[in-house]
């Protein structure tokens, strides 16, 4: 049969190159929002096709639905290993509807033109996770549902195809919004989406027979990134509750593990987007999560919340008045656990290892980036003294705690300390005199008094304006590497003003 050519209207006339779906295959695992999407095709008189548990699911929305089954001939056979793998299914799919030898052939057989198709995968990496047995993951394999994919991505100019229930809401929010139309541009979109599902699924499936160690995210950086972990998250942690770990889960772990190392007394960190927003040392745990938490209590919401020390039930009740999406610990006392498994969804880790490789890698442009992990630890035996003015011992300890928080924030940074409690930072900025007035911003507006209040910087200070800026604040001491030709600027500034300043000679930048 001739498919026939729709032109539609939606707020705009639709271009030459826009289509009216008239027909849909769908072949799916997992129903959910399908009776939505249905419902939707329904509506604008769409003839839909189904295999399987999705026809008896489909067929209580919209009786017309028409199995598989009926438009090739044959049932579904090997213990539903080949139900779609057929010409009129295929033919149907990757038939170019603007090629006579095509259409000829389309006629002559009686493959009906397919707009539209929905798959959802066997879940492959779901079922590795969750079984050892081999039998089971391996019947989790799809073969017809990734060869439609394949097909219908291949024919994105006659055929739309929706490859993964993650992409529904945008399917429905198009589909509606054109008046059951799919442009050039739409089917050429989604057939990007096409091939990285593919491409995503045939990896996983390479890593269980190669053996690999490959952990599949909840999602990637944003959540229509697809991601996985390359290595043996085992290693580090035991998952005891909670969600599927994401993508930005894993770097603010990596970002709070390396900093909470750094600290040999009780400790509690709270991050968010890779950066501390709240951290203290105090005698026990459950003090300094309530001063870490004082350091930020709005960006703590949703935070990673990172512990040196066992989770006491004290603490615990108090962490459990927050929302946080990731606990993680060496430890946790009796009761405990039963405390932070009240929400469902709170991912809760238990500390194995923060013992990381020497070397970090991060890819960029066409290649991989490679370096030595930044281990340096300053002491007071680094301290160089450059000010009329001395520290005094308060100061060591508070200038040390500020410049391992420093060390692990988001360049350019300035960090502003007191008592071994993380004020507030300005970190990414494009200046440090920017970041160093967000820093001091972020404190007044929760009424932490900076007199006497110490400043750690990533990178020294080639002008005196950093210096004025922090002596009108109130800030005492500062430590900074030096190595500017103009450091004798910024000590003379700290002369005139009353403040004592020492030298590192260590840079700590973090992009």
């Amino acid at each position: 049969m001739e498919k026939n050519y729709y032109i539609c209207n939606f707020k705009q006339e639709c271009e030459m190159s826009s289509k009216k779906i008239a027909s849909a295959l769908i072949s799916v695992f997992y129903k959910t929002d399908l009776d939505k999407i249905v419902a939707l095709l329904k509506k604008n008189g769409v003839q839909i096709y189904a295999t399987g548990g999705t026809l008896d699911f489909i067929k209580k929305i919209d009786e017309t639905v028409r199995s598989v089954e009926s438009l090739t001939g044959y049932p579904s056979i090997l213990g539903g290993r080949v139900k779609t793998l057929h010409p009129k299914v295929f033919g149907g799919i990757l038939g170019r509807l603007d090629n006579e030898s095509d259409i000829a052939e389309m006629r002559q057989y009686d493959i009906p033109a397919i707009d539209l198709v929905i798959v959802d995968l066997y879940p492959f990496e779901e079922t590795v996770r969750n079984t050892n047995d081999e039998a089971q993951i391996i019947e989790k394999i799809d073969i017809g549902g990734i060869s439609l994919i394949r097909a219908g991505a291949k024919n994105f100019n006659d055929c739309l195809i929706v490859p993964s229930s993650n992409y529904y809401k945008e399917f429905m929010e198009m589909y509606e919004n054109q008046g059951g139309c799919t442009t050039l541009d739409d089917r050429r979109r989604f057939a990007g989406y096409a091939f990285a599902t593919s491409s995503h699924y045939d990896t996983a499936i390479y890593n269980y027979f190669s053996g690999a160690t490959v952990t599949p995210l909840r999602y990637g950086e944003n959540p229509h990134q697809q991601a996985v972990f390359n290595g043996n998250l085992d290693d580090v942690f035991e998952k005891l509750h909670g969600k599927d770990l994401s993508y930005n889960n894993l770097l603010d772990l990596d970002a709070g593990l390396n900093l909470i190392r750094e600290f040999d007394e009780p400790t509690f960190a709270i991050l968010k987007h890779n950066n501390p927003c709240g951290i203290a040392s105090r005698p026990s745990i459950s003090e300094a999560y309530a001063a870490a938490l004082a350091g930020d209590p709005v960006s703590a919401f949703g935070g990673v919340f990172v512990s040196n020390r066992a989770i006491d039930v004290k603490t615990a009740e108090e962490m459990n008045k927050m929302f946080f999406e990731v606990c993680v610990a060496p430890g946790y006392e009796d009761g405990v656990l039963d405390i932070l498994f009240a929400k469902k969804n709170r991912i809760v880790l238990k500390l194995k290892s923060d013992i990381f490789p020497a070397k970090v890698y991060k890819s960029a442009l066409n290649g991989i980036l490679e370096q030595e992990r930044d281990l340096h630890v300053e002491t007071k035996d680094d301290f160089k003294s450059v000010t009329d003015k001395l520290i005094d011992n308060q100061d060591v300890e508070d200038l040390i705690f500020a410049n391992k928080i420093v060390k692990h924030s988001r360049s350019n940074a300035i960090v502003l300390a007191k008592n071994r409690q993380l004020y507030a930072s300005g970190i990414g900025q494009t200046s440090r005199v920017d970041s160093l007035r967000q820093a001091i911003a972020k404190a007044k507006s929760f009424n932490f008094d900076l007199n006497g209040a110490v400043l750690a910087s990533d990178a020294f200070f080639p002008f005196s304006d950093c210096v004025e800026i922090a002596s009108e604040a109130g800030i005492k001491s500062i430590i900074q590497p030096g190595g500017s030709v103009r450091d004798q600027e910024s000590i003379d500034a700290c002369n005139k003003l009353g403040i004592a300043m020492v030298f590192t000679g260590f840079r700590h930048f973090k992009h």
